[in-house]
Order: structure tokens, then C-alpha cells, then sequence
């Protein structure tokens, strides 16, 4: 019997890339073998021009689809040349050369993905032509008259589990509409694969509610908080001992890393990183203990038991996953290994 596979991917959009999807109808013999390469019109995606517009799909990652439900799957594909290389708008096959670098020092990462919800072109809870009571109240908070959007959210939550996502939380956050899940931890390659996969099923289930999901960095301007989204990075040895932690926080802030690691994390960082609404401002790099309006936080819990992760709190909502998890492990990586902390 045949089944549906919705080949996802990752468009050529700037500053901010877009998801795609299409839906192919694949046979009984498809079902446990490798699933076959498909192919797009890159004219329309903003990754090639019409005189030579055709691109591939090459599947990565597979799932089931929580959504059409049975047999039916959802399949993340990177986007290759006709030649077989990587498109320049694959950014995950950067990513792969660096995980495997450093695969000995097993670097694992959980993101925390911040989002709002809009409805008919206002957040969701914000009355039309108006402002609703300052923020204080909706962050993890209970109540209609505090949080909106609950339904979708907790289908969302659902939709990820089925698909068998690496999905480990949700909260309300500090804005009304706004929202949080987070994936993770696990390896580089799969947190970004499952995070956008978990995008993919937030528009999507969003969609059948009549609301539309952002992950724009600063949805509304003023004294609101912006979305970010929080990448929590360990190594083997950061989860050993705690001069591991300082060495990588360190590293984070050597000569042009800051900036580096900053303007590739997300389009109109400079919005959301002013140093006000718990974030550092963007061009001046700090770090430390329980302090949210550092770059880098260790958490208190880190410090008591010597040992842990860190949080980058710079990252937008926006960024691209398979970017900001190269860019760390490189980094702090190569530090480590400098260091002979590995």
C-alpha cells in the first residue's frame, strides 16, 4: 500500500531562510529502504535562477508524520547542486565536517526555541489597536486572562512526541503569545535536525488553528522582551570538571569571536541584544554565574557541582540551528583541545 512522505527543507530566503515542503507518494517497496532523492525548482525558493533552476533533495533525517498519521512520514532533506555537492544555502553539511572533528570530545547541546504566536496581524493576546497589562504576569503563567494560544501549543507538544522529536519541555514566556519549547540534549547534528523539524510541525500545527507562529527576534517593539533562542553546549570534559567550563567560556570571548559567533546568529540580533529584557547588548561579550544578563550563563547549579554546561543567551529565535551549533563547537572545541582539556 502506498504511504506520503513530506520532503522538508530549508529555502534560500534572506536574511531569514523559510521552510518548504511537498508531499510524495511512495510504494510498499519504499518502506525500510533508502529513501530516493527528489528534486525542486530553485527559481522559486531563491536558490537558482530560472535558466537553471532545478535542485535536489537528498534525504537526511525521517520521521513519522504525526499529522497524516499511519504509514506517512516526514522527511528532512539537505539541498544539493545537480553535481551532488552541497547548495550554498546547505548549511548542514558544514556542520557535519565539524561534528566529526571533534566527535572524541562528545559535544551535545539542548536549544530552547522562543516563539509568538499572531492572529489576524496581532500577538495573540494583544487587543486590536492596543497594548495588553505590562509583562510580569504571563511568563510560565495560568489563566485565560494571562495565556493564550495553550491548545496550540499542546498539540504542538503532542505532534513532537509522536514523531519521536527530541523534545523536552514547553513554558509560557515573558510575553503574552509568546512561547517556548526546547529540544535536546543530544548531539549537534540531531538537535538541529529534530529543531527543524519541530519548526516545520509548529507552523504546520498552528496552521490548522487559523494562527501563524514568528520566530522574529523582537515581534513587538518597546518594553517587551524579544525571542531568543538559548543554546545550552557541553563537552565530555565540561561535564567532568569545571576548568573545562571556564576554558570554554573564555574562548567565546577571544578576539573577533564575539562578533563571529554574534552576526551569524540571526537576522536583526542588534534589535534584541541592547542590554535590556535579560540580554547582554551585542557588541560587548561577558560571562557568568546565574547572571541572565550576561552572553554566556553558568548556571549556579554548574558552579556547586563543578561541573556542566553552559548557556549562549545571544542566539535569536531566528538562528539557524546547524550554524549555531558549528560555531560552538568549533570554537570551544579547539579551545579545549589547545588546552589539552579533552
Amino acid at each position: 500500500m502506498s504511504f506520503k512522505a513530506e520532503y522538508i527543507w530549508i529555502d534560500g530566503t534572506e536574511p531569514t531562510a523559510k521552510l518548504r515542503s511537498k508531499t510524495k507518494i511512495l510504494g510498499d517497496d519504499a518502506k525500510g529502504a533508502e529513501l530516493p532523492i527528489w528534486g525542486f525548482d530553485g527559481s522559486s525558493t531563491n536558490q537558482a535562477e530560472g535558466h537553471a533552476s532545478d535542485c535536489v533533495l537528498k534525504p537526511v533525517f525521517t520521521c513519522p508524520d504525526p499529522i497524516r498519521g499511519g504509514d506517512d512520514i516526514l522527511v528532512l532533506c539537505e539541498v544539493l547542486n545537480i553535481d551532488f555537492t552541497p547548495h550554498a544555502t546547505n548549511t548542514r553539511a558544514a556542520l557535519a565536517e565539524v561534528e566529526e572533528k571533534f566527535a572524541s570530545q562528545e559535544p551535545i547541546f539542548g536549544i530552547e526555541q522562543e516563539y509568538t504566536f499572531f492572529k489576524d496581524g496581532y500577538p495573540l493576546g494583544f487587543p486590536k489597536g492596543g497594548f495588553p497589562a505590562p509583562q510580569g504576569g504571563y511568563y510560565c503563567g495560568v489563566g485565560a486572562d494571562e495565556i493564550f494560544g495553550r491548545d496550540v501549543v499542546e498539540a504542538h507538544l503532542d505532534n513532537c512526541l509522536k514523531a519521536g522529536l527530541a523534545i523536552s519541555g514547553i513554558n509560557a514566556e515573558v510575553m503574552p503569545g509568546q512561547w517556548e519549547f526546547q529540544v535536546g540534549p543530544v548531539a549537534p547534528l540531531e538537535v538541529s535536525d529534530h529543531m527543524w523539524v519541530a519548526r516545520w510541525l509548529l507552523y504546520r500545527t498552528a496552521e490548522d488553528f487559523g494562527i501563524s507562529a514568528t520566530l522574529d527576534p523582537k515581534p513587538v517593539k518597546g518594553d517587551w522582551n524579544g525571542a531568543g533562542a538559548h543554546t545550552n553546549f557541553s563537552t565530555k570534559a565540561m561535564r567532568e570538571g569545571y576548568d573545562a567550563i571556564i576554558t570554554a567560556c573564555e574562548s567565546l570571548g577571544e578576539g573577533s569571536k564575539p562578533l563571529d559567533h554574534v552576526k551569524n546568529y540571526g537576522a536583526g540580533i542588534d534589535d534584541r541584544l541592547t542590554g535590556l529584557h535579560e540580554t547582554a547588548p551585542w557588541d560587548k561579550y561577558s560571562y557568568g554565574v546565574s547572571n541572565r544578563g550576561a552572553s554566556v550563563r553558568i548556571p549556579w547549579q554548574v558552579e556547586k557541582d563543578g561541573k556542566g554546561y553552559i548557556e549562549d543567551r545571544r542566539p535569536n529565535a531566528n538562528v539557524d540551528p546547524y550554524v549555531v551549533t558549528r560555531l560552538l563547537v568549533d570554537t570551544c572545541c579547539s579551545a579545549l583541545e589547545k588546552a589539552g582539556q579533552v
